[in-house]
């Protein structure tokens, strides 16, 4: 038993811990100071969706009143129809309860807005997002239509896949090709998920950039890298709601 529990201790002792991989993709300033972006996503239900936005626009000042607003946009294309998308932002975890319990008490906000449209909501979804260090909110200086294309990576986190992910989405920004909004890491929602909001012009110079950018190595070399820690994407065309703050 001596010799047995010796040479287990032996064994122990010569192994050396695998080296920490570290990334900057889910850590830094932006996961330090609490700022977070909560993505809720309405299904409405059929010819519901204009009379949806019309009650909000009247009262989207009750709401703002309590946290930000960075954008609004109706779905275009991508997915299920008649549906709406908005990201809120919070200054952390404790300010979005404070903000949740004082729209409960908000009389005007429930009876002028909320209990009368509950009735033209079909499904509701909500996701907890981060900014990723390296990158900050943009706000596009004209008005445009939105792509809203969301990744899931293969388990292991941004340490295993966040450089290769960083240098895509560079990419296509430093060629041009279009311009980045935001990428914003799930925290609360389907783990290791990625959304990445761009904005362009028109649907038109969006197919248009997206065309020349998979005819250019530079861009098809990064992706390719991306691509190996991939298991799927989809997307969204966004058209941004007349009192969205991103327009």
């Amino acid at each position: 038993m001596l010799v047995l529990r010796s040479s287990l201790t032996r064994a122990l002792a010569s192994r050396t811990l695998a080296p920490q991989v570290c990334s900057p993709f889910a850590t830094g300033p932006r996961q330090y100071d609490g700022t977070l972006y909560e993505f809720r996503t309405y299904y409405l239900k059929p010819s519901k969706m204009n009379e949806f936005l019309e009650n909000f626009k009247k009262n989207v000042h009750l709401r703002t009143a309590h946290s930000e607003l960075v954008g609004y946009w109706s779905a275009e294309f991508g997915g299920r129809m008649n549906k709406v998308f908005h990201i809120w932002k919070y200054d952390n975890f404790a300010h979005r309860t404070e903000v949740r319990k004082a729209l409960a008490k908000d009389k005007e906000w429930q009876e002028q807005f909320l209990i009368p449209n509950l009735a033209l909501i079909d499904k509701q979804e909500s996701e907890i997002t981060y900014l990723v260090p390296w990158c900050k909110l943009e706000k596009p200086s004209k008005e445009g239509v939105y792509e809203l294309a969301t990744f899931q990576m293969k388990p292991g986190g941004p340490a295993l896949w966040g450089d290769s992910f960083k240098r895509a989405v560079h990419a296509h920004v430093n060629l041009g090709y279009t311009k980045l909004v935001g990428v914003f890491h799930t925290e609360y929602g389907a783990l290791n998920r990625v959304h990445v909001l761009w904005w362009n012009e028109s649907a038109d110079s969006r197919a248009a950039g997206r065309h020349k950018s998979h005819e250019d190595p530079r861009v098809v070399a990064a992706v390719r890298e991306s691509v190996n820690y991939l298991v799927s994407q989809q997307n969204m065309l966004l058209i941004p709601a007349s009192f969205s703050p991103l327009k």
